[in-house]
Parts: structure tokens; C-alpha cells; sequence
């Protein structure tokens, strides 16, 4: 995701350097500056978990198990995103033919907070007694995954992509989470905190965009332009996986999938992809919208949202 010498262009500098500034001064420590602990019962209201609109009848002690484990589910997708981000980036930098760069000495910076940013969340979910089962790490599920996975790091502009997405997606999740009073205040400090530190990872990824784009082989444009959405879609989709509702008692796959169809679902989904499809374009891709983005995002061929949320 870091743009050699001569494939970067001098105007971003100075936007770079602002960003490593004020990274550099505001050095916040989760271990010693966040603290408090999660409380006991529901940590999130009713209308913020996943099953809200299926009409499902759940006891008290299920909704406190269910909200526990859907942001566990959440924070442990976070923290394994943020391996696969600093996986890249340390690749990326290993193979850099300028390491005085400033898009270098950034990088290294996001790399040192979103380190603290996974204590934190390491700290979260220890907190949370998560015994879902995650179908998505196991078996063939868990084997494809782990490809892909390893596989994106090692093309930049789609990398980026992915980066902003594993970015605007929980973004909105936690800003949701932050702005309302029934969310327990641990969860609440934890995702005010994150989101502060990622709006800078989101500029820096913004400004890159378009410096990758423009040197992307026809190869790498194709992954952006069909293979994006689907991984990004899956994304979205394993924030919350099956194995968290078989603790409620709830049949997994039947709940997940009724789950994903779910017009809640589906308007979030929207509303935080839309930004990564803004990003794109305004790096100079995707002047036509194709039909994986146009689904993903609910917008049309010129980017703009339809008033059915359909594609």
C-alpha cells in the first residue's frame, strides 16, 4: 500500500506529513488512558443488535447474551483485520525502494496505533465471555479465508480498498455504538477512542488511493472493479457470525442469513460502503459503476443512491 518514489505524487506530501504530526502528539495509551472495564447485562439496546426487525420474541438474559457476543464478534473480526492491515503494511515497507519517504514514516505510525488499538480490543473481548464458535475460522470456511487473506496484501490498490472498507465499515458500527446512551460506557470509551485514531488512517488511505490507481496494471483495476465488492461484502457479512446466535438457542445459519436480508442490514451495509465507493471514484476509477458496487453500495451506474436501496 506504500507508494514507491516514482509512483507517488509530491502534492500528498505535505497532507502525509500533517497526519505523522499529529499522530506524533497525540501518543494516547489504551493500557493506562482508557480504562474502566465492561459492566454486567446488555452492553448494547435492543435497536442496535442484528436481529432488531425479525420479529424474534427473546427473554431478557437472552438480549444481555446476544449484545456481549455480537460485539465480541465485532471486536474480534477488528483485531484480525488489523493484523491482515499491519501484514501489509510491513510487506509493503520491506519492499520499498525509498524508505525515507514520508508515506514510510506514516505507515509506521499507523502500525504502532493499531497495535494499542488491538490490546484494547484484546482487552474487550476478555471482558465480554464470548463462547460463540466462529464458522468462518474453521474447516474450509476458515482455509478459504486464511487464502484470500494472504493473497490481498499483495496487491496495492485493492489492499487499499480493503483498507478503507475494514475502515468506514466499523466506523459506522461504532459510531452508532458511541452515540447512544443505552450502550454500556466501557464500549462506548473504547469505540469514541478507535474512531478518533482511524479518521487519520482513513485520510492516509484517501490520499494513496489515487497514487496506486494510477499505476495499477489492467489486472489490478479488474480486482478493484469486480473482486472489491464481493470481499468487502463478506466483510460486512462475518462482522457478526452464526456461531453468535447458536448461543441464544437460535438455529445459526437460518438466523444469519435471515439476518443479512434484513432491510436494517441491508441500509447499513449501504450507508458504510458508500463512502469507499466516493473514495474510488474520486481517485479516478470507476467513472461507470459496476453492477457488484452498484449491489454493494445500493446506487446506480453514476455512484448516486436509489430511493429503493436496491441495485
Amino acid at each position: 500500500m506504500i507508494t514507491t518514489a516514482r509512483y507517488s505524487q509530491p502534492d500528498n506530501d505535505v497532507t502525509i506529513d500533517r497526519l505523522s504530526a499529529v499522530s506524533a502528539r497525540r501518543v494516547i495509551e489504551p493500557d493506562t488512558e482508557i480504562v474502566g472495564s465492561v459492566g454486567g447485562g446488555q452492553v448494547l439496546p435492543d435497536e442496535l443488535l442484528s436481529v432488531a426487525g425479525l420479529d424474534l420474541h427473546l427473554t431478557a438474559e437472552q438480549r444481555a447474551k446476544l449484545a456481549r457476543e455480537e460485539v465480541a464478534s465485532i471486536v474480534s473480526e477488528g483485531i484480525r483485520f488489523e493484523c491482515v492491515l499491519m501484514a501489509g503494511f510491513g510487506m509493503s515497507l520491506a519492499q520499498s525502494d525509498r524508505l525515507t519517504d514520508t508515506r514510510v514514516s506514516y505507515a509506521l505510525h499507523e502500525l504502532g496505533e493499531e497495535t494499542r488499538h488491538s490490546r484494547l480490543f484484546l482487552r474487550l473481548l476478555d471482558q465480554l465471555d464470548s463462547t460463540a464458535r466462529n464458522p468462518f475460522n474453521e474447516g474450509f470456511l476458515g482455509m478459504f479465508k486464511r487464502k484470500i487473506l494472504r493473497s490481498i496484501i499483495h496487491h496495492p490498490a485493492l489492499f487499499c480498498v480493503l483498507v478503507l472498507a475494514g475502515e468506514e465499515i466499523p466506523d459506522l458500527i461504532q459510531r452508532r455504538m458511541s452515540e447512544n446512551p443505552e450502550t454500556d460506557a466501557f464500549v462506548r470509551s473504547v469505540n469514541r477512542y478507535h474512531r478518533m485514531e482511524e479518521a487519520r488512517h482513513l485520510a492516509f488511505a484517501r490520499v494513496v488511493l489515487p497514487e496506486l490507481w494510477a499505476n495499477s496494471s489492467r489486472v489490478q483495476r479488474w480486482r478493484v472493479k469486480y473482486l472489491a465488492p464481493i470481499i468487502i461484502n463478506q466483510m460486512f457479512a462475518i462482522l457478526i457470525h452464526p456461531g453468535v446466535y447458536e448461543t441464544i438457542g437460535l438455529p445459526g445459519w437460518r438466523t444469519w442469513q435471515a439476518v443479512q436480508r434484513n432491510a436494517r442490514t441491508v441500509a447499513l451495509r449501504q450507508e458504510a460502503t458508500r463512502p469507499i465507493l466516493a473514495a474510488i471514484r474520486n481517485a479516478g476509477a470507476l467513472n461507470r459503476v459496476p453492477f457488484g458496487w452498484r449491489k454493494l453500495t445500493g446506487t446506480d451506474r453514476a455512484g448516486q443512491p436509489l430511493q429503493t436501496g436496491g441495485a
